[in-house]
């Protein structure tokens, strides 16, 4: 059944909040991390993630979630929350940005390969050989970006991190049939941010002695990248296959470097341009001639 164009316009309204708001996380967590190590920046940024959800919560009234899906959704805000950020914190701490970029787009294949065996989605060749080319892509940006893809020890804490959020696109496909997407976002959200609290026991000091940049910049990352992009990504997943959308997540690095170069003037190398534009050559492959019939599809 076809969705009506309102909501198209608001799923594409969606897909643009999100990969603008990814895109920029990247370099606002490296200004974040002259302040914070990275459980305190992951318990923060969340802390402010939480407040914004629950401030939403109270205006709308938000049912409490089943108590049988209270372990799954714990284990979402563990593996999407708790995991991933500190994984991917930690290893921002040393790995360069070339290589954290093209480790962390791992995600797409990751989830390709685990919707094939658990969601039973299928790619037509097609489909696999658009997530090779952007994949590649991410590469050539990486690369021209100066950042070379020369492996750092962090480097496995951001494999991590790609693998971890990728179990957790697929865990959110099921509890996307009972929940709205807001409301799987704030219980994943909140759930992952009382599993980050073993951490609460440094924060205060930091929070002191941190820089006000950093403290900002980790406010940004709460109330923008976490609170409202972490919503917008699940209404976008409640829509696509988890195969599909997460292709989509290959076009953030390049709006990282679309962002720095309006915003700080880092003009990008012909390699990045050329690695921009294979990324994006690579997802359109994947979302047109990479996708399998299938009338129970839903539309974007």
């Amino acid at each position: 059944m076809y969705r009506s164009a309102p909501l198209r316009i608001r799923t594409l309204l969606a897909l643009i909040i999100t990969l603008t708001f990814w895109g920029s996380a990247f370099p606002v967590i490296r200004q974040a991390l002259h302040g914070y190590p990275g459980g305190e920046l992951a318990l923060l940024r969340f802390a402010i993630a939480s407040l914004c959800l629950a401030a939403y919560s109270l205006a709308k009234g938000l049912r409490p979630p089943r108590w049988r899906d209270l372990p799954l959704l714990f284990l979402c805000g563990l593996l999407g929350i708790s995991v991933y950020h500190v994984a991917l914190n930690c290893g921002e701490e040393t790995v360069a940005a070339g290589a954290a970029c093209f480790i962390i787009n791992a995600c797409p294949v990751f989830t390709a390969i685990l919707a094939r065996v658990f969601l039973g989605e299928r790619l037509r060749i097609w489909g696999w050989a658009g997530i090779a080319l952007s994949f590649m892509g991410v590469v050539l940006i990486g690369l021209g970006e100066g950042g070379g893809v020369r492996l750092e020890p962090g480097a496995a804490l951001i494999l991590l991190s790609a693998l971890s959020s990728s179990v957790y696109i697929i865990l959110q496909k099921p509890l996307l049939q009972r929940y709205s997407a807001f409301q799987l976002t704030a219980y994943t959200i909140w759930a992952g941010t009382v599993l980050l609290l073993v951490f609460a026991p440094g924060l205060a000091g930091r929070i002191v002695s941190a820089p006000a940049s950093a403290t900002w910049s980790v406010i940004y990352l709460g109330v923008f990248p976490a609170a409202l992009a972490y919503f917008t990504w699940t209404y976008l997943l409640a829509r696509l296959p988890a195969t599909r959308a997460a292709s989509l997540l290959y076009i953030v690095p390049v709006i990282t470097v679309f962002l720095a170069w309006a915003w700080l003037g880092e003009r990008p190398t012909p390699l990045t341009a050329s690695g921009g534009i294979v990324v994006l050559c690579g997802v359109i492959l994947v979302n047109t001639l990479g996708r399998t019939a299938c009338p129970a599809e839903p539309q974007p």
